[in-house]
């Protein structure tokens, strides 16, 4: 018999500002939610007011973790030490699997007057920790969209639902990660292997979660273990993320944009930086 999961807890966003002045909503790595393994961060970045976000991300490092960026509204443009440069724009996503070493820049626009998306970083285990680096980019038209009952629809960036499978693959921690819009009144529940964890973000309307948690937006709602996901929209619907992976279980040392097991391999980072080694 499967097993529904429940929801261990509720997450409010906290406002902070990142890159060269950039205004975001944080519901991993703050103070109420350090690490859900293997998801070290999860932010949410939206505003109609361009001095909130047009400062960017100027050239940085990553090492040891992967980036995903997925934009809801304006665009995003990137390049970095591998040579790749390009702009995501709404429905696009963006998985960057630093490994041992790169530098990117980030520097997002307006679109319509508006701009709106999330970055969600995941850890690498400790045997990939230095492998080379990768970078994915996923236009729109290329994420399918699962078509449920109801009118429930699903856009699949990583795993599967039912017979539709999301296009960003061989990743190491497994990851689902689903765009969900459930209209009101109507249910969704989907399957999560057992020991994943999962978590979902609601960034519109409100729901009735796992074991019966009412929740509206915004909000980061973490489940326990189980087998299965339900759902229930509310009277204006609901649309979330619904994002799982395999935990790592190991052991982390975090520095700014480096993750590695140890503070020695931190270290050694911040030296193959000075050093000019670093990519």
């Amino acid at each position: 018999m499967k097993e529904p999961r429940k929801v261990v807890r509720i997450i409010e966003p906290q406002p902070v500002v990142e890159g060269a002045g950039v205004r975001l909503k944080r519901s991993i790595a703050g103070a109420a939610l350090d690490y859900l393994d293997p998801f070290l961060l999860f932010d949410h970045f939206g505003s109609d007011n361009p001095r909130d976000y047009l400062a960017g991300f100027p050239m940085h490092p990553h090492r040891g973790i992967e980036t995903v960026t997925y934009m809801l509204a304006g665009v995003v443009t990137h390049r970095d030490s591998l040579g790749n440069a390009g702009t995501i724009g709404a429905g696009d996503v963006q998985w960057m699997t630093a490994g041992r070493g790169i530098m990117h820049e980030e520097m997002p626009r307006p679109a319509d007057g508006r701009m709106a998306g999330f970055q969600l970083w995941v850890n690498l285990p400790a045997r990939l920790k230095m492998t080379k680096p990768r970078y994915q980019e996923v236009i729109a038209s290329q994420i399918p969209e699962a078509q449920l009952a109801d009118g429930v629809r699903v856009r699949v960036i990583a795993g599967r639902v039912g017979d539709v499978a999301g296009p960003v693959t061989e990743i190491a921690a497994d990851p689902t990660y689903l765009d969900v819009t459930i209209p009101a009144d109507a249910a969704f529940t989907h399957l999560i292997p057992r020991g994943h964890t999962a978590f979902a973000y609601l960034f519109e309307g409100s729901g009735v979660f796992g074991d019966g948690a009412a929740v509206g937006h915004p909000k980061l709602v973490v489940f326990g273990d189980g087998d299965l996901l339900q759902v229930r929209a509310g009277r204006d619907g609901v649309r979330f993320l619904l994002v799982s992976g395999q935990p790592l279980g190991e052991p982390i040392a975090r520095y700014g944009p480096f993750v590695m097991n140890t503070r020695e391999e931190i270290l050694q980072a911040l030296e193959d930086l000075r050093n000019g080694t670093f990519v």
